[in-house]
Parts: C-alpha cells; structure tokens; sequence
C-alpha cells in the first residue's frame, strides 16, 4: 500500500502512529486489537509493526552490520540459535551475507537502507512501514529497493507500507491513500489516483501515466488501468492482437 500526499500533509506523522512512535493526541490507533496508547501493547507492536526511515544513518546503531541485524532480535531475549537464524536469513533476503562483518557507515545508500530493512525483517514482522526510504538515492539504487520491497510483499507476504511523495515509487502499489492536512482525500487503486493526479490532487503522476495518457489523446486505445510499465506493455500487446 502506497500512502501519498504533499509536504506537511500528515505522512510521516501517520507513519509514527501506527508502531507507536507517537500516540494519538484524539480517537485511537489499533494495531491487531492492540492500542497503541496502552503501554503494555506498545512491544508486541512494533515487533509486528517495523519501520524503516527516510535517512538510515538516523537509525543504525551498531558497528557491524550482522551485530546491526541482531540487535532486535536480541532485544527480544531469543535464544541465541534463533538470533543467529533470523540475522542469516535476513542477510540472504537483502543480499549482503558477504558484507556481514563490515561497518554499514562504510556502505552506499542503497546498501544502508538494504541493512535497515534486514534489521526490521529479523523481527519477522507482518508489517514494514518505511517513510521515505529511497528519496535520497540515486535512479538505480532506488529501483534496487523498491525491487526488494515487491519481493518481501510477494514471497514473505509481508505488508508493506510506502510512504512517498515520487508517484514514480508507488506505482507498483495495490493501493494508494492521498492525505491532505492529517485527512483521507483518496483511497483508490494506483491508475485512479495518478489519473486524477495532476487535476484535483496536486501529485505528479508517473512518466509512464503521462505516456499513456498522451497517447489516449492522439487515438490509442490504451487501457485506463495503466500505472507501470509492465501494464503498459501488457496493454499494447494486447491492442496489437486486436488488430492483425
């Protein structure tokens, strides 16, 4: 699920409350029947509820990327074999076994972000929260992230919560909630909302949105439902079939 909206318009916030980060200030946050509010849930949840962070230095505390990953864990009180298990299949997940034994602050961007999504998966949560997570990347970096994401989503069956203001990143999403001023304006599938996008919601849609829709204007009958590029290929191919 993507959560979209402009600067100030209640994202991270949003994100803060749903681990307990912050407590809401009316009404209530419930995470799988728990209330944030009530101290004695707030440990169950942010082990079920992981949050990754805009800047991972912000959040990476140890010197040595596995002792990083196990540091939850650890917290814990697991047995150590169950800490070793779940810091190894971390580091298979993100693809960084060969880095295990060096200092993540060594590390590029897209590295760093790849340990702090380990370190949240070694808690096995059912859901991972990140905000912001690639808008200090490069293009390929951020495309390597948003890969591992759509991967957790798919094999782990992971939830997964982006926070964004790059439509370009949440194209993938199942779904998009636009916040305006802390409120819900929109919750609808990625097409609906990039469709509307530069109209009434103030986002930029996607480059590949933009394509699909100048080409509607110039007579291809195109799919509405188009938000990436394998949609687009999908939806060509297919008006090619119609006409030979």
């Amino acid at each position: 699920m993507g959560i979209a909206g402009k600067n100030g318009s209640g994202k991270t916030t949003l994100a803060r409350l749903l681990n307990g980060l912050l407590l809401p200030s009316a009404g209530s946050v419930m995470v799988n029947g728990m209330d944030t509010r009530q101290r004695r849930h707030i440990r169950e949840i942010r082990r079920q509820v992981a949050m990754v962070f805009q800047n991972p230095d912000n959040q990476l505390v140890s010197p040595v990327i596995e002792e990083e990953i196990a540091f939850g864990p650890e917290n814990l009180n697991l047995p150590l074999r169950e800490i070793e298990i779940r810091v190894e299949e971390a580091l298979q997940i993100v693809g960084l076994e060969e880095l295990r034994h060096k200092s993540p602050h060594m590390l590029s961007g897209g590295q760093k972000q790849r340990v702090a999504i380990a370190a949240a998966l070694a808690m096995r949560p059912a859901c991972l929260v990140l905000d912001e997570p690639t808008s200090m990347l490069d293009q390929t970096c951020r495309q390597g992230i948003l890969d591992y994401l759509r991967e957790l989503n798919n094999r782990q069956g992971i939830t997964i919560i982006l926070i964004s203001h790059n439509m370009e990143d949440l194209a993938g999403a199942g779904r998009i909630i636009v916040l305006q001023e802390g409120s819900i304006v929109r919750d609808a599938p990625p097409w609906e909302i990039f469709n509307q996008a530069g109209q009434t919601l103030d986002l930029k849609p996607p480059n590949i949105v933009r394509l699909a829709q100048m080409l509607r204007k110039r007579g291809c009958l195109l799919d509405e439902r188009i938000s990436t590029l394998e949609q687009m290929e999908n939806s060509i191919c297919r008006l090619l079939k119609s006409t030979t």
